[in-house]
């Protein structure tokens, strides 16, 4: 089974910039996305549907923002759309996707880089985030919660930690955050089969960062504990460019 986690920074955007071809050739089981900034009625739906998905949309209140989906392969016995909370559904932040033995979940997480008033909401976003998922744990143990997390969780997933130490993403509590998370009971599916430095999933815009690969990894693929067993692959796809970000790609048995 092929997850991939995708921040297109616009879905209509990506898709005047090849994603169907990519998507052809990739062939995910499941595709999870974040920053469609569209609705469904504002995307053509046939070219995906031809190609064997089920297309599930959960966009923010606001056009043009954030805003998540699901795509997959095989139809889920329930999809959940949103989290309960009003003031995190009115921008789009989590989709989720319930299957025989095991849920996938995008989820857009704040970005705090905008300034102090962002940056306090992102961190109560976290806290709530941890509940939440706490709470989901007891009843579906099998998860795996893809997007973008907008957070770096150690120098080795930031090209400059000593210029970023005070960078919204890089901050000493959001990494704080990052590390109490895996230990609450989840494997960073790309770090468990690679160590290597610099490999990133995001890059500015500016200063010709992405060729220079002045990146920043953000985009997971956490899978709970007790699928561990499962885990077979997982490499970011650095060379895919419809947006700011790539996809991550997971491999499970």
């Amino acid at each position: 089974m092929k997850i991939v986690t995708y921040n297109v920074n616009g879905i209509r955007s990506a898709l005047g910039k090849g994603l169907i071809e990519w998507m052809k050739s990739a062939d995910p089981d499941v595709l999870c996305i974040q920053e469609i900034k569209a609705n469904p009625e504002q995307v053509g739906l046939l070219e995906f549907e031809e190609l064997g998905y089920h297309l599930y949309w959960h966009p923010a209140q606001k056009k043009g923002y954030s805003g998540v989906a699901i795509f997959t392969k095989q139809k889920p016995k329930h999809v959940e759309y949103g989290c309960g909370n009003k003031l995190y559904d009115f921008e789009g932040r989590v989709i989720r996707a319930d299957y025989d033995d095991h849920s996938v979940m995008s989820v857009y997480h704040p970005s705090g880089s905008s300034g102090e008033e962002r940056q306090a909401f992102k961190m109560k976003w976290l806290d709530f985030f941890q509940e939440y998922v706490n709470e989901l744990k007891k009843k579906i143990p099998n998860l795996v919660l893809c997007g973008d997390y907008n957070i770096c969780h150690k120098p080795i997933d930031i090209h400059n930690p000593i210029s970023n130490a005070k960078s919204s993403g890089f901050l000493p509590e959001e990494r704080e955050w990052m590390e109490s998370f895996i230990n609450s009971g989840f494997i960073d599916s790309f770090r468990h089969f690679n160590q290597n430095p610099h490999q990133y999933s995001w890059w500015s815009y500016r200063a010709d960062s992405r060729n220079k690969n002045l990146g920043w990894r953000i985009d997971y693929n956490m899978v709970s504990g007790p699928m561990a067993h499962r885990l077979k692959h997982a490499v970011i796809l650095s060379e895919v460019k419809h947006s700011d970000h790539c996809p991550v790609l997971l491999e499970l048995s």
